[in-house]
């Protein structure tokens, strides 16, 4: 979505200048970058440089374009010392989980979301898309099917404490049988699901309102639970 966002910054600017596709030239690209880091941050000004180039990459590979214009374009340089990522201890992890009221359908929904954040290091993109047939039995284990970004699928051991979120989550709903219906969704008033989805937006407005009834930091987003999930991994010397 990021690279698709930067991607039309880039043609409307290119439009409002009537400068055609087959026009485009390295120095219509680096004009374009130095113009974005007049406005925007380093990180910003890369990511685009980054969008613009994969879109040419693909152009050029299907024989649309003869080169790529952005391939000599240089990005500013920008080196990321400290992660800025907050990441939660083990503990303050658990503390969040526990905090969470189940003897309702969203309590025990947000735990399993959480969870499974946490446990299989997913994304929020790989989280909101799951359907409920990505939570499978394969031999004698449970596990989880995740799409992550760039089209990229891979299968994680489920966690036997996720498990159980997501064993009682799903008898909670009825939606054991709806296997191609998404996995988490929306909630009305009253406890009630919905058919829809819930979105990223939905997710970090979940987070925020857990993370400040279980007194977390404010920072806490939804890529602190992949981020301490991994950390946590890696301390445990990969033991979950």
């Amino acid at each position: 979505m990021a690279y698709a966002r930067a991607v039309k910054r880039f043609f409307d600017w290119c439009e409002r200048r009537k400068v055609e596709l087959a026009e485009i030239e390295p120095l219509s690209v680096a004009a374009y970058i130095e113009q974005l880091g007049a406005e925007a941050s380093k990180p910003t000004v890369k990511q685009h440089l980054a969008a613009i180039r994969k879109l040419f990459d693909y152009l050029t590979t299907g024989g649309i374009m003869e080169s790529n214009p952005a391939s000599s374009v240089r990005g500013p340089k920008y080196v990321v010392r400290r992660g800025k990522t907050p990441v939660l201890s083990a503990e303050e992890a658990r503390k969040l989980l526990d905090s969470i009221d189940i003897t309702t359908l969203i309590g025990l929904r947000d735990r399993a979301l959480i969870g499974t954040m946490v446990y299989s290091f997913a994304r929020v993109g790989a989280t909101v898309t799951m359907r409920v047939g990505d939570y499978f039995q394969h031999r004698k284990r449970l596990w989880l099917r995740l799409h992550e970004k760039g089209g990229k699928r891979h299968e994680v051991p489920c966690h036997p404490s996720l498990e159980g979120y997501l064993d009682a989550y799903i008898k909670a709903a009825g939606i054991a049988g709806d296997t191609k219906g998404r996995l988490f969704r929306s909630m009305h008033k009253g406890d009630k699901l919905m058919g829809t989805p819930m979105t990223r937006f939905d997710v970090f407005q979940m987070i925020k309102r857990r993370a400040k009834a279980a007194a977390l930091p404010y920072s806490t987003c939804c890529h602190t639970f992949r981020a301490t999930g991994i950390t946590t991994y890696l301390q445990n010397g990969r033991h979950t």
